[in-house]
């Protein structure tokens, strides 16, 4: 009787208890009465030896639990069988001492089973299948751990390795941890990337970098089911990246003719409103519907097909952005929204057409892509293609573009220009299709071009050919040496007559606006100490001219005024002296001046002291009893000297300063003058019939 598992834990306490009646005897003895034994040994193992003395014999009591384990063969205690340390862990066996008398005596021993690791580990189950849906979240399980744990008889520790056998499925499943075999999911599922996968579970009883380990496999097969994860797509579509997840649809775009009711679908570009559900396998069904852009509900969409049609007409040029939408039946957060661009045109009545069924033209072999296609029998002159459309007065359509439709070595300008577009290899004659499009009604026109493909070397020197690179170059040289000229121009202009035009443009001004004019005297009477140079105004030409004027000590006055100049001179200079003491306060006076007053008076104020004021010629009574000396201006009867008279003023306007500063006193001395000083004459040209009167009275 061999001692199940359950005791081989409790072997070393127990054995104090399970010792032999007697492991030496008068006669027996036993070298090892507790030997241990490895399992899986082989047949004939010793497990000890006995001694006997002369007149005794030895024997296996027949009773024993496991006698049957062993057989003495002479003095050694055998095993006669191969034993399993998972099946008997203690082997206990009795020997019998007996002489020739007939006395006997027992002894007992006690073998020990020792484990080796001769077991692999077992899963329940070799093969396990589950199937998983596509929109399975993260982290959820897939497979438990109590499906997965594998077992082992020598009672090893496990260590699991999840492993997968189908590429391209790595990382998406995972185990929870290295002595944990339960499968979750580690990454999101996409059923059009795979749609099954096998994993294979390793189970060893030693870690993985161990080389004596025993291993278990057990095979999980993971089948995708297809969930509804994605919103409808409008076709056609674009995708924008290599996982087919992601569809860009392109906008629709119609046409209808103003005031006309159409009873048929529209027709639209690049085809019938049309969406699918990119969940394939589910293909859940969809409906159709318009949510904006149409609040006069001139259109409507077929709920089930996607044909849009029209209502009533629309009134007025223009378009209509409609957003049409696509829903799935079963779950409507599950949609998508596509532009359709209506445009309200006027009714075409008749297609673009060419006048010339065939147009013959000539390339050359050799020449590179977009090389002009030639007139033929004219290799000079680029073969140009132009459809007519009579819908228009001088058959001129400027909507019509052109395109080759049936040939890839030609291709067509949108202004009828025919180019290569690839290096022609060889001469042929190719017969081509070229189309003209008129992109507003959407109507077409088409005609034959014949090209004949030859050798350049057919073409003589004064046939060169130029592609469009060549003239595009040309062109740009040209416009830079155009600009470089016009440039050079304009400096040679400015310094040949630059101050004629100055002064012209600045007569010009003042004559177009007269209320620049101001008057000098008028502004020094408020400050009467300031000298007239101070406040000269170099801005204006024609109130430079006046203030010149205004200093001239030559001015004609009566002989019997001879003393009263002399005085005048005196307070000039004595107006001066002010001045200069005085100059910091009269600027920080006119800071702050905020009002600026007219000098032009239609009112006159004479009992005012110190009062100034212009007065045209046709406002002055010449009752009034004021001074005043008109000249006539003999140059305002024709404008014949005037050219001659705008240099002769510019350049005495160069020289005022130094003149002004000749006349300094003088002018000073008219702002200056006491309230005993009669009124003086002042004669200023100001125009053709203008007169100047100045009242200086009290001062």
């Amino acid at each position: 009787m061999a001692v199940s598992h359950w005791l081989v834990v409790s072997v070393p306490f127990l054995l104090p208890f399970i010792t032999p009646v007697s492991a030496q005897q008068p006669g027996c003895s036993v070298r090892d009465s507790r030997p241990s034994v490895y399992e899986n040994n082989p047949p004939g193992y010793v497990v000890t030896t006995v001694h006997t003395d002369p007149d005794f014999t030895v024997m296996i009591e027949p009773t024993s639990p496991d006698a049957s384990f062993f057989t003495l063969q002479g003095s050694e205690l055998q095993l006669n069988r191969s034993v399993d340390y998972e099946k008997d862990a203690l082997l206990l066996v009795d020997l019998v001492c007996q002489n020739t008398a007939g006395q006997s005596d027992s002894l007992g021993v006690i073998v020990t089973i020792l484990n080796m690791n001769d077991n692999s580990p077992v899963f329940k189950q070799t093969n396990i299948t589950k199937v998983v849906p596509e929109d399975t979240k993260l982290g959820a399980t897939i497979v438990a751990r109590e499906d997965l744990s594998a077992s082992d008889a020598d009672l090893d520790t496990i260590f699991y390795e999840l492993t997968t056998s189908v590429p391209g499925t790595d990382g998406y499943f995972a185990i929870r941890g290295v002595n944990n075999p339960g499968i979750y999911l580690q990454k999101a599922l996409d059923y059009e990337k795979f749609k099954m996968t096998t994993l294979v579970l390793y189970a060893r009883d030693r870690p993985m970098s161990s080389t004596d380990t025993n291993t278990g496999t057990t095979t999980i097969n993971i089948f995708i089911e297809q969930a509804d994860t994605r919103s409808p797509w409008f076709l056609p579509c674009t995708f924008i990246n290599m996982t087919s997840r992601i569809c860009i649809s392109s906008p629709y775009t119609g046409r209808v003719n103003i005031s006309e009711m159409s009873t048929e679908p529209l027709i639209l570009e690049p085809g019938p409103i049309h969406a699918i559900d990119p969940d394939y396998i589910l293909n859940e069904k969809i409906v159709y519907s318009i949510v904006g852009g149409d609040p006069d509900e001139v259109f409507s969409v077929n709920a089930d097909t996607g044909n849009l049609t029209m209502n009533k007409v629309a009134t007025s040029p223009g378009s209509y952005l409609l957003q049409v939408m696509a829903t799935q039946v079963n779950n409507i957060q599950k949609y998508s929204i596509v532009s359709v661009e209506i445009k309200v045109i006027n009714k075409s009545d008749n297609p673009p057409y060419f006048e010339n069924r065939i147009y013959n033209g000539t390339a050359f072999v050799g020449l590179g892509p977009r090389s002009f296609v030639f007139q033929a029998g004219d290799p000079s002159t680029p073969l140009m293609i132009t459809a007519a459309d009579d819908d228009f007065p001088d058959k001129v359509n400027p909507n019509i573009e052109y395109y080759i439709s049936n040939s890839t070595e030609f291709i067509a300008t949108k202004d009828g220009l025919i180019l290569t577009n690839m290096t022609l290899q060889s001469p042929e004659r190719v017969t081509i299709e070229a189309v003209g499009k008129d992109t507003v009604s959407l109507q077409k026109g088409s005609t034959v071009i014949v090209v004949e493909v030859i050798p350049a070397a057919a073409v003589t020197s004064s046939d060169k050919i130029y592609t469009a690179q060549d003239m595009a170059i040309l062109g740009g040289t040209l416009a830079a040496l155009l600009l470089i000229a016009l440039v050079f121009l304009g400096v040679m202009i400015y310094k040949q007559h630059g101050k004629p035009v100055k002064y012209l443009i600045r007569k010009k001004l003042s004559k177009e606006f007269p209320g620049g004019y101001q008057n000098q005297s008028y502004n020094q009477d408020e400050h009467p100490d300031v000298s007239t140079k101070q406040r000269k105004t170099s801005e204006n030409g024609s109130v430079s001219s006046m203030t010149h004027v205004l200093e001239q000590p030559a001015l004609p006055l009566p002989s019997s005024n001879t003393e009263e100049i002399h005085s005048l001179a005196k307070a000039s200079v004595a107006s001066t002296i002010i001045f200069d003491e005085e100059n910091k306060e009269v600027v920080e006076e006119a800071e702050h001046e905020k009002e600026v007053k007219s000098i032009l008076k239609t009112d006159r104020h004479v009992g005012d002291d110190g009062y100034k004021a212009v007065w045209f010629k046709t406002d002055v009574d010449p009752d009034a009893g004021e001074r005043v000396k008109v000249i006539e201006d003999s140059a305002g009867d024709g404008d014949d000297d005037s050219d001659q008279d705008l240099q002769d003023s510019e350049e005495e306007e160069e020289d005022d300063y130094d003149k002004d500063k000749q006349h300094k006193g003088l002018g000073v001395s008219f702002a200056s003058e006491s309230s005993s000083l009669p009124a003086a004459e002042v004669i200023i040209n100001l125009s053709h019939t203008e007169a100047v009167t100045e009242e200086n009275s009290d001062i």
